[in-house]
């Protein structure tokens, strides 16, 4: 396996560290350089910024992390309310989950499936947070045609890697169809391989209709730049150190300079530190994600494998997600180490690499071009939330995508702008209440180490 070099000569700021982890750092650092992806080394030079805040300065609204959720909350508050918003980074801009995620924009967020939705919060409200979904996902098109990030279209491709996963599928199916108006369908194994891709042990899919690939980066830039073009102030290499109360706003402090400011946004989904604000604590789980991205394809490596751009996820819960990129590479993820400090362990890529493998033997032996990892903000009831918790504290927070946040962290974003705008959304679950803290916090990681032994265990089943 070939892998990109260290990725400190593309920058000249810190390292960047491999071993991050949120829930052992204090902060995830300063002004470090990105992680070694694929979207990075092939998104040309970032655009420009506002450097890092040198002093004590006054704003509007602070927007604590520039990926995705921040962003889009930036852009909103300026297009749609007149609001000129500060944004503070750690690092370099959109240096988290934004620049290290598969690209699958879904019409989905957090991890309950539609039956499920339906099952915890019945039908009615169920039916509403389709259509807030949808809106969304309507949304992120429209900034995809703005941005223009390497778009491929083509919906979305769940497929079943066992019999009993694929009757689940279907009733998933049907449940969309008939009661949300979604308008899905079944392929059988025979269709999945002569029309789509040809995997081995997948015995058919559910192909639903919405969905676009996109390369990360380059969306994270389309959406710096139009913020900044819009009024906003994005600073990186300004890690915020506390969030202080002062009068009715809020003094946010960072290495060189106090930000004073009516109301402060956060957005920092998977890098979200545990000592950041009180009302974060122990509110998500921080889950480590693996990536590959293969060298380019040949054509007949193409006919063997992955003949479509739609992307793919399968049904394992510890998921495979994958797709072939416009230049032809493959790009594969799945689960990863539990621990920041266990992630460069070979073990993990390993793993990748024989998922890759075991559904394409085509590909054995393929030089791998990129290798790295990102934290996934999972709430612990697995759903999001776009929320004031405390009501008359000016403190917002739009965190726990489940790993669905490419799409749906545009609406997020436009929902947090609006609730610091004083519009509250309409009642729907994501936006009431805050994020659920994990009752026994100390040892979830213990917890964790045991699911993913059963999880592998229940996957692999016959």
């Amino acid at each position: 396996m070939s892998l990109t070099p260290d990725p400190v000569s593309r920058s000249t700021g810190a390292p960047y560290d491999p071993t991050y982890d949120p829930l052992t750092s204090a902060t995830p650092g300063t002004d470090r350089a990105y992680a070694p992806t694929y979207w990075v080394a092939t998104a040309g030079p970032p655009p420009a910024d506002d450097g890092s805040i040198t002093g004590d300065v006054d704003a509007d609204v602070v927007i604590v992390g520039s990926g995705f959720t921040g962003l889009s909350c930036a852009l909103s508050l300026a297009r749609d309310h007149g609001i000129k918003a500060t944004v503070l980074e750690a690092n370099r801009v959109a240096w988290g989950c934004s620049t290290r995620n598969g690209g699958q924009g879904q019409n989905a967020s957090g991890r309950l499936s539609r039956s499920q939705w339906v099952a915890r919060y019945g039908r009615e409200t169920a039916l509403r947070l389709h259509a807030e979904i949808l809106e969304g996902f309507d949304y992120f098109t429209g900034l995809v045609r703005e941005f223009d990030p390497d778009p491929q279209p083509g919906g979305h491709i769940y497929v079943a890697h066992r019999p009993r996963t694929f009757a689940k599928l279907s009733a998933e199916s049907e449940v969309a169809n008939a009661v949300f108006g979604y308008r899905t369908r079944m392929l059988g194994a025979d269709e999945l391989r002569r029309d789509w891709m040809d995997e081995a042990g997948a015995v058919g899919a559910l192909h639903e209709p919405l969905g676009i690939g996109i390369h990360p980066a380059k969306f994270a830039f389309g959406y710096l730049r139009a913020a900044r073009a819009a009024g906003a102030k994005v600073h990186p290499a300004s890690p915020v150190l506390g969030i202080d109360r002062d009068g009715g706003g809020f003094r946010v402090r960072t290495p060189h300079g106090t930000v004073r400011a009516r109301a402060v946004a956060i957005a920092t989904g998977g890098y979200t530190s545990q000592g950041l604000h009180p009302r974060l604590r122990s509110r998500i789980m921080p889950i480590l994600s693996n990536s590959l991205v293969t060298r380019p394809l040949t054509a007949d490596e193409i006919a063997a494998t992955l003949r479509t751009t739609t992307f793919v996820t399968d049904t394992r819960t510890l998921r495979f997600y994958y797709r072939r990129l416009p230049d032809g590479r493959v790009q594969i993820g799945s689960r990863s180490a539990i621990t920041g400090a266990d992630a460069t362990h070979p073990r993990h890529l390993r793993l990748l690499v024989d998922g890759l493998h075991q559904k394409f033997p085509a590909l054995e032996g393929i030089a791998i071009d990129y290798s790295w990892w990102g934290w996934v903000d999972v709430s612990h009831d697995m759903m999001p939330r776009i929320v004031q918790p405390e009501p008359g504290e000016p403190l917002f927070y739009a965190l726990g995508y489940g790993g669905n946040g490419v799409a749906f962290s545009a609406q997020a974003g436009r929902r947090l702008a609006g609730l610091v705008a004083g519009r509250r959304p309409a009642g729907l679950p994501i936006f009431e209440g805050a994020l659920p803290s994990h009752p026994f916090a100390p040892f979830r990681r213990i917890g964790q180490r045991m699911l993913y032994r059963w999880y592998h265990h229940r996957d692999e089943a016959a």
